[in-house]
């Protein structure tokens, strides 16, 4: 089983085990040693997001895979989806991404891409971590400092971004808000809408490495709601830390999330003759309102665990081209290996354009149940059927709800989380249900 290794990569502290400098020096070690195993040329590409620890974390990995005699290129900041493109369009043999997403600045993370863009297998995350995992490890000679970008890399991301928005033909340019979350999509985001010809307003795209996630963003769109209605523009979009999410504020400043995303483009994808499987993959934290609104147009929806990554692994088995998570997540398999919020974003505006609609116009038919999620922070992630008062609570819960809505539990994948989400018709009913699960876990393994 893996230790290290989450959802989403490993993701700490930065600075902090497994996030130190000789941990990151081990791991680009071992990635070599994977690669060769593998049969690969060891080619490395490695691209980070905006925390001040990005560079000290990328020159360590870097010299990691030089000194088992690799060779890394390097992208600089940029979302883990141009990434995973570029990894898969070139002579890379892995990718590697600096990023905690949307977590607070002081952590950071590493996720690594296979040659097809995919995020590695759980096998290879083991492979891995296990030089991470040995007592008495070497400490790492002095890494080089931070490496310039390539920019030609960052040139080709931009292109192909341009190049999947097909049919924007309007005499009035869309006027768009785009709130950055001083983040990796700080300086692309912008150039790519103005290229397609939209008129942007930037909110939240002054990185200064500390800044990222603070009160804006995916996170936190109550701001970009605001600017939308003050700009009087046709939508926004919050992307998060490494911008592979994106949420929206429609032009009445309505906040609209992932499952929002998946019924738009589910529809007109499905009217194009385009949508593949007749299904949409989500995960068990999408909202029940979405499952019979897509029933409603003819399609399916297939639940997969949380994580993109799982979603992915959802979508190659049953042949499906889109699915996501409704915080954001969104897969576009046709045109790229992994969610990414800029081109979630472009699609989404070639959607209003082609059907002349707008962002509110384009969810009609879409209601949803009303929904609670609550965070435990706990002590350990323990298999809670071994703690009776939380496995009675959870099954009690799940009785009540029998028919009537839904329930899921699971442990957060990057922290020391408890998520508990309930769905139903009652507001107050499903709020008591999740308030008596969480003082389960409180009691028995609250942090």
């Amino acid at each position: 089983m893996k230790k290290l290794f989450g959802t989403d990569g490993i993701r700490a502290v930065a600075g902090e085990y497994p996030l130190d400098p000789a941990s990151v020096y081990e791991l680009g070690r071992s990635l070599v040693g994977l690669l060769r195993d593998e049969g690969l040329t060891p080619e490395v590409l490695i691209g980070r997001d905006t925390r001040e620890s990005g560079e000290w974390i990328e020159a360590a990995f870097a010299r990691g895979v030089v000194d088992e005699g690799g060779t890394a290129h390097f992208a600089g900041v940029i979302p883990t989806s141009g990434v995973a493109f570029l990894t898969k369009t070139s002579a890379f043999s892995a990718g590697a991404v600096i990023s905690a997403s949307h977590n607070p600045y002081r952590d950071n993370g590493i996720k690594i891409f296979s040659a097809q863009g995919f995020k590695i297998p759980d096998a290879w995350e083991e492979r891995l971590e296990a030089p991470l995992l040995q007592a008495g490890r070497r400490n790492p000679p002095a890494a080089d400092g931070s490496r310039p970008a390539e920019t030609r890399l960052i040139d080709r991301y931009e292109d192909f971004l341009v190049g999947r928005l097909v049919g924007l033909r309007r005499a009035k340019p869309y006027k768009i808000v785009l709130d950055c979350a001083h983040g990796a999509a700080s300086q692309i985001a912008p150039e790519v809408f103005r290229a397609v010809g939209c008129d942007v307003v930037c909110l939240n795209n002054n990185p200064d490495g500390k800044n990222i996630n603070v009160a804006c963003g995916s996170l936190h769109p109550a701001g970009l709601a605001a600017a939308v209605v003050r700009e009087k523009a046709d939508f926004g979009v919050a992307y998060d830390g490494d911008a592979d999410r994106a949420l929206w504020a429609d032009g009445q400043g309505r906040l609209l999330n992932g499952d929002h995303t998946l019924y738009i483009l589910a529809k007109y994808m499905s009217t194009l003759g385009s949508l593949k499987a007749g299904a949409v993959v989500a995960t068990t934290m999408s909202n029940l309102g979405l499952e019979k609104a897509l029933r409603r147009l003819g399609l399916r929806l297939d639940r997969a665990q949380v994580g993109d990554k799982y979603v992915l692994e959802k979508m190659v088995e049953l042949g499906a081209n889109l699915g996501g998570e409704r915080s954001g997540h969104t897969i576009l398999l046709d045109d790229c290996p992994t969610g990414d919020g800029i081109l979630t974003s472009l699609k989404m505006l070639e959607t209003m354009a082609a059907t002349g609609s707008s962002l509110a116009e384009l969810v009609d038919g879409f209601v949803e149940y009303p929904q609670i999620l609550l965070n435990v922070r706990v002590s350990g992630k323990p298999d809670w059927a071994g703690i009776p008062a939380i496995a009675e609570a959870i099954e009690e819960v799940r009785t009540e709800m029998a028919g009537r809505g839904r329930l899921d539990v699971r442990y957060s994948g990057t922290e020391l989380l408890a998520r508990i989400m309930i769905e139903g018709e009652d507001q107050s009913e499903i709020e008591a249900l999740a308030g008596r699960i969480a003082a389960a876990f409180k009691k028995h393994i609250g942090a």
